[in-house]
């Protein structure tokens, strides 16, 4: 799905100050010059920041990673890719994109060259698909049975690329996979405690961790889906939302607080003065904070808001 360039503008503007490529591995100089790459490790380029560190965590120093965005002002739904976006895409032996229109750039440049790289779809890998009649949610990594499928595909890939620690690979995926078990434990202990409890969200971004944690979206469809698009919401369906906080029908308001506008904000702002919680999401991972770390906060603060 694509935002309005008029949204993005100032956040893609931004993001440029700050350069094009951040490696999670190695810095974006690296990334071009092949500098400090070991001719040993397997060369990865993942789309954002959470697949670079789910590689790492399964090729640790065997592996040399590349994210081409981690920086939260970016927007992957509409990156523009640069020179050195290509360049390490060329040297890639492994990719990992997330797929389902997310972040599409990728496919882009890897039609242009590098066809040897072994390809990794999140959302294929996944197998999550639209439901009748609806638009597929592409936030697969906040679906902790994807990303498991997703770390075996990894250190499938890693083994392939390296067969000689294939097995330290099986063995950090197994890791890996054991606390995203953890992780699905605490939504298991949600849904136990909260099934049928109404939230509220402005974006789909985490609705597979609520689905699972037996939670229920009483966002009006139509607000959450244009905050997505950078669409402007209706008078209607925006004061509908408003009601909601109001009316006290929903225990949290679940906020991408990396894409937010007016009208966001005044629902940010409509929960707070009605005492509800406000649970902060990404689409990236925030500073210093790895992937397990990053969803383990995310569970936590939603079952605080909800307990409360």
């Amino acid at each position: 799905m694509s935002r309005t360039p008029s949204r993005l503008a100032g956040l893609l503007a931004g993001a440029a100050s700050l350069g094009l490529l951040a490696g999670c591995g190695g810095s974006s100089d690296d990334a071009a010059t092949g500098s400090t790459a070991s001719a040993s490790k397997v060369t990865v380029v993942a789309s954002t920041n959470v697949y670079g560190d789910i590689v790492e965590r399964i090729g640790g120093d065997r592996v040399d990673v590349t994210s081409i965005i981690s920086d939260p002002a970016q927007d992957p739904h509409s990156y523009e890719a640069g020179t050195r976006n290509q360049l390490a895409l060329s040297k890639a032996k492994v990719v990992v994109e997330n797929g389902g229109g997310y972040d599409d750039f990728v496919d882009r440049m890897l039609g242009s060259g590098n066809a040897s790289a072994e390809v990794i779809n999140a959302v294929e890998v996944s197998g999550r698909t639209a439901p009748a009649g609806g638009e597929l949610n592409e936030h697969v990594w906040y679906d902790f049975p994807s990303v498991s499928k997703v770390a075996d595909r990894v250190a499938g890939a890693l083994g392939k690329a390296d067969p000689d620690n294939a097995g330290t690979f099986t063995k950090n995926a197994a890791a890996f996979k054991k606390s995203l078990s953890a992780l699905e434990d605490k939504e298991a202990s949600l849904k136990s405690a909260h099934a049928g409890d109404g939230v509220a969200i402005t974006e789909p971004v985490p609705l597979y961790l609520l689905e699972a944690s037996g939670l229920a979206n009483r966002t009006p469809e139509e607000f959450s889906e244009a905050v997505e698009e950078g669409d402007d919401v209706s008078a209607k369906v925006l004061q509908a939302t408003l009601d909601l906080f109001s009316g006290k029908k929903v225990k949290a308001l679940v906020y991408n607080q990396q894409t937010s506008g007016a009208q966001t904000e005044k629902v940010k702002s409509a929960a707070e003065a009605a005492g509800v919680p406000v649970v902060p999401v990404t689409e990236t991972l925030p500073d210093g904070k790895d992937y397990l770390t990053w969803m383990n906060d995310n569970v936590d603060a939603l079952a605080d808001a909800l307990n409360k």
